[in-house]
């Protein structure tokens, strides 16, 4: 097995298992002052950031219907469809915008737990690792930068799901951290943005692919996530024009060479070969060096992944290995309009998505569109048992922030277009590469930003962005339905979404649990709810 943060997780418990537990005070008593005693400790308390708060969202425990916490704004869009919604309510209420604080109390209140449950442990980090004894400067400098990306990346996730929240940036050791007021919005971006910059700038992250270093954050996952945070910032609420900044994150792990778009395979008669593109070299391998930058780790008997068994709808079941299967994430035929039927290779079938499963006597099984980028082969016809990475940040995400970001700033030059032509490129693999430079260039600014906006809707669907570009850009992806894949633009407030819910300005933030604002006097409700 390679020597992954998994693989170290392991380790820790079983070697604190094996201790006389009668002898030691329970874990979740122990004082931080208590714990940091060594190196260590120093590593342990960090190496458990990387499977807690933000990260979680992308977890797949929350049940074989349920779907990952990920899931729960791609369905807000009307556009993504889970088909035990009948029993799993969070989906409906998602979905016809009739959530509040009350009726799914329970739901939110694990997403806002979770997240500031990774916040606090990043705060213990940050604060004793520095002073824990026999950690080296260099190894705090690392140990701290891996900390504070996560406690930003939580943040960041809270900021979008909630506006103003908490800023706790201290351990819970006494009374004062438990009924904390709302900061704003800009003070809680501030935060993260410094956490980041100290990360990137001061912590000493090595400059590799993040398999390459152990299954460990990088210099590149930190810059992906700054330049992300910059854009972010750049759009609705804040409108604080952060785009050079976003643009100058972004050329970070651009031009450090040590990533690039999974190529296609061509015939000899220049036709891309279907079972070997390369978003099937992806989907095959159980993760990309070249393309990952950021993703959740799985690993077979330790902690498995359940997103192959989303790769089909319960109907299959009987075709595969799992015991349960369950489209949570099947796209709506609104949804795949967004795809061009003829030059989008995105949409062909057994690329992105699939809708037929070859039966084993033959015949073929149809049902309805599932994701097919989830599949993993030996999982679903042998062994049940997946340890297939997840994907949070792919080097896509770089290239369309820099393209939008370069535009924002400095216009549709010519760096702008190249990025976004790799996306393109790569999808429209009949296309020649210049046409598709050449079109590109001559669009105005607005219309440029326009064709990244797209391409983010249909190349980073898996990693669930499309909720929080809507409400960074205020405006609602319409597909057209005349099969030409182009998408509309549309003011979100006043909009339906996908399943005729009427989108009201109090649905761009998530509402506070009730059993949170009973438990912390200080904090109020967000608006609407």
């Amino acid at each position: 097995m390679k020597p992954t943060i998994i693989s170290l997780l392991l380790v820790m418990m079983l070697s604190t298992s094996c201790k006389k537990f009668l002898d030691e005070v329970p874990k979740d008593e122990i004082s931080s002052g208590q714990y940091f005693k060594n190196p260590q400790h120093a590593e342990n308390a960090v190496n458990a950031l990387y499977r807690s708060g933000a990260p979680q969202l992308y977890e797949s425990n929350l049940g074989s219907y349920s779907g990952s916490r990920m899931m729960f704004f791609p369905y807000m869009t009307g556009y993504i469809d889970n088909e035990f919604k009948g029993q799993e309510i969070h989906v409906q209420y998602a979905q016809n915008m009739t959530l509040n604080g009350t009726n799914l109390s329970s739901y939110l209140q694990g997403l806002w737990s979770s997240m500031y449950t990774g916040i606090s442990r990043a705060n213990n980090a940050i604060k004793y690792i520095p002073i824990t004894p026999g950690v080296s400067e260099g190894k705090a400098k690392q140990l701290s930068a891996e900390a504070k990306f996560f406690r930003a990346y939580g943040y960041f996730q809270l900021v979008r799901m909630y506006g103003g929240v908490p800023l706790i940036t201290e351990p819970y050791e006494n009374i004062s951290n438990m009924d904390v007021a709302k900061s704003s919005v800009e003070q809680v971006y501030n935060l993260i943005t410094s956490d980041l910059e100290y990360a990137l700038n001061e912590g000493g992250l090595p400059d590799v692919a993040m398999i390459n270093n152990g299954g460990r954050i990088t210099k590149g996952a930190v810059a992906t996530l700054l330049a992300d945070v910059y854009l972010t910032m750049s759009g609705f609420p804040l409108k604080k024009d952060m785009s050079a900044k976003a643009a100058l994150n972004a050329r970070i792990i651009i031009n450090s060479n040590k990533y690039n778009l999974t190529a296609n395979s061509f015939d000899a008669n220049g036709n891309a070969i279907l079972t070997n593109t390369g978003y099937n070299k992806l989907r095959l391998a159980d993760n990309s060096p070249n393309e990952y930058i950021y993703y959740f780790e799985f690993a077979v008997g330790i902690a498995t992944s359940t997103y192959s068994s989303w790769a089909f709808p319960a109907t299959g079941t009987s075709e595969t290995k799992f015991a349960i299967t369950a489209n949570t994430f099947g796209p709506s035929a609104k949804f795949l309009l967004g795809y061009d039927k003829t030059k989008d290779l995105r949409i062909q079938e057994r690329q992105f998505f699939h809708s037929s499963i070859t039966k084993s006597d033959g015949t073929t099984l149809n049902f309805a569109t599932a994701p097919y980028m989830w599949l993993d082969d030996e999982a679903t016809f042998k062994t049940a048992t997946s340890g297939k990475d997840q994907p949070i940040y792919t080097y896509a995400d770089p290239l369309l922030i820099a393209a939008e970001a370069i535009a924002l700033s400095e216009g549709v030059t010519g760096e702008a277009v190249g990025y976004l032509s790799q996306v393109r490129g790569r999808a429209y693999w009949k296309e020649d590469i210049t046409a598709i430079k050449t079109q590109l260039s001559q669009l105005s600014k607005e219309d440029f930003i326009k064709e990244v906006w797209k391409e983010r809707y249909r190349e980073l669907v898996f990693e669930g962005r499309i909720w929080f570009d809507i409400q960074r850009t205020r405006l609602f992806p319409v597909p057209a339905s005349d099969g030409s894949g182009n998408i509309l633009f549309e003011p979100v407030i006043g909009h339906a979404n996908n399943l005729g819910a009427i989108i009201q300005e109090k649905n761009l933030l998530l509402p506070i649990a009730t059993d949170e604002l009973q438990r912390n006097g200080n904090l109020v409700q967000n608006p609407g709810y």
